[in-house]
């Protein structure tokens, strides 16, 4: 319970790096790696009288729920939905965590446990509750806990959170009335301005008008930039200017960042791995054609320290042991007791943005995310000039003339195995292409992806179906939205019956 005891909303994430999602239905759940979607979030009731439990409500104001409807008839485990709360009904709203090292299982009214599926389809990225007897499947039972803080929520669910939040806390032996949101924000006039702050309470608080900071590692040792322009690594010098990261506030979000070097670079992660064959990829200092979901970060509050969170739900990592390990740097997900402390950083913050009295607290300009223009008032340049450093000369020397971006831009989504797309209103990821041939562009995926065989798709604007791209590209300058499907998908299936490959 003391993952929730705290814990206003949380993110659950299974052995499978995916995350406990609630869908646009209202009713399925099921596995998505997009961890930073709302319907990954769930708000966390405690049940009055009892604690030891506890309830999962989604942004759509629905109930995880253990139902005794089995999901494939013959086969062991249970359904798991979303659905509305009922007093008669309540003991299969109600969830019991039970800690297992760093992780939790959650134990539904029957005594089983709720189970993240892997394998092949229907099984895959299903959701069910089950007593796995199978030593390959114990670890399907167990759940990453992550604490989100309320003010993420604020959304176009806003009424539902609002209404949660208005009670206080979330001990009701039923689901708090029903409030206006104007009500609740009257009442609530201290949450309201921590709403409307450009910066949330959680992982961010860390770098509120922050212009420069360090990142000390578990090793005690800060986060460098080497002199080759290129590497990043620990080391016990803190004094270094190499150890000082500027941060800029990428526009539209509230909980990410950019991280730029004293040489003008972005810390990136990067598909590289850092050695074949072993799980975590290089993180390296860079400056890219486009500032993409790369060099973004995002703020993980925990405790005193923060992890900092790739888009693909990696962890920023300081690595220890022997060499090569020893003081590198790469991004990854520790499943290991003795390296879950290797993702946490403390941040000193060494330099600021300093305000007059009656200026509000703003986000500073920064570069749009198709441009590379740093202009004068960005921090990274403004600290430039201040700081005259060693290496003032190339910085300027890119700061007034942009690289010239030659190619198109394509942004895409990876398919489900049915082909339904996660936010596919979304802009999505994105990379460079400069051929015009279907297959280059497919080799291109395969290695900014690390998926085999992956199938580049487009939906028809007459039926919404996708289609795998045979036809050349359009000219460079055309801006291109794709879908990749994966090979053992039931889609590549139908497409294989259909004669489309």
């Amino acid at each position: 319970m003391e993952f929730f005891n705290k814990a206003k909303a949380v993110k659950l994430r299974g052995h499978l790096d995916k995350y406990l999602s609630a869908d646009s239905d209202q009713e399925k759940v099921r596995q998505s790696r997009r961890g930073w979607t709302q319907k990954t979030k769930w708000i966390v009731e405690l049940v009055e009288g009892k604690t030891n439990l506890i309830r999962l409500k989604s942004v759509h104001g629905r109930y995880l729920t253990a139902t005794d409807v089995p999901f494939l008839l013959g086969m062991t485990g249970q359904k798991v939905v979303q659905s509305d709360f009922d007093k008669g009904l309540d003991r299969k709203f109600e969830w019991e965590p039970i800690r297992d090292g760093f992780q939790v299982k959650l134990r539904s009214w029957c005594g089983k446990y709720l189970r993240a599926n892997g394998s092949t389809p229907p099984w895959r990225n299903s959701i069910t509750h089950d007593d796995p007897r199978a030593t390959s499947t114990r670890n399907w039972i167990l759940w990453d806990v992550e604490s989100v803080e309320l003010p993420e929520l604020m959304d176009s669910y806003a009424e539902s959170v609002l209404s949660s939040l208005a009670s206080d806390d979330f001990s009701g032996s039923e689901p708090p009335s029903p409030m206006s949101v104007s009500s609740v924000k009257s009442s609530r006039h201290s949450f309201s301005q921590i709403s409307s702050n450009k910066f949330r309470l959680g992982g961010m608080d860390f770098f509120r008008n922050a212009k420069a900071v360090r990142l000390r590692s578990h090793h005690d040792k800060y986060l460098l930039a080497d002199d080759d322009e290129e590497s990043v690594t620990q080391d016990r010098n803190g004094s270094s200017k190499s150890a000082r990261w500027f941060v800029e506030y990428v526009p539209g979000y509230d909980n990410i960042i950019r991280l730029k070097s004293i040489f003008g670079k972005y810390l990136i992660a990067s598909n590289q791995p850092f050695l074949l064959g072993m799980t975590g990829r290089k993180v390296l200092q860079t400056l890219p054609h486009r500032l993409d979901s790369s060099v973004e970060w995002e703020p993980i509050r925990d405790g005193a320290q923060i992890r900092l969170k790739t888009r693909y739900g990696n962890f920023l990592r300081a690595n220890g042991g022997l060499p090569p390990w020893r003081n590198s740097v790469t991004h990854d997900i520790p499943h290991r007791t003795a390296t879950q402390e290797w993702i946490l950083w403390d941040v000193d913050v060494v330099e600021i943005h300093v305000r007059s009295p009656g200026q509000k607290p703003a986000a500073p300009s920064v570069p749009r995310l198709d441009s590379l223009d740093f202009e004068s008032d960005t921090p990274s340049a403004v600290s430039f000039k201040s700081a005259n450093f060693s290496r003032q000369e190339s910085a300027d020397s890119y700061a007034g003339s942009p690289p010239k971006i030659e190619g198109r831009t394509i942004y895409y989504h990876v398919a489900e195995d049915n082909g339904d797309v996660d936010d596919e209103d979304v802009q999505g990821y994105s990379l460079i292409f400069k051929g015009n041939g279907v297959e280059e562009m497919t080799r291109k995926f395969q290695e900014e992806t690390g998926l085999e065989d992956v199938i580049v798709c487009t939906r028809s604007p007459l039926n919404a179906k996708l289609y795998p791209l045979r036809l050349q590209l359009p000219p460079n300058n055309v801006t291109m939205h794709v879908i990749l499907v994966l090979p053992s998908s039931k889609v590549a299936r139908d497409f294989e019956e259909q004669g489309l490959l």
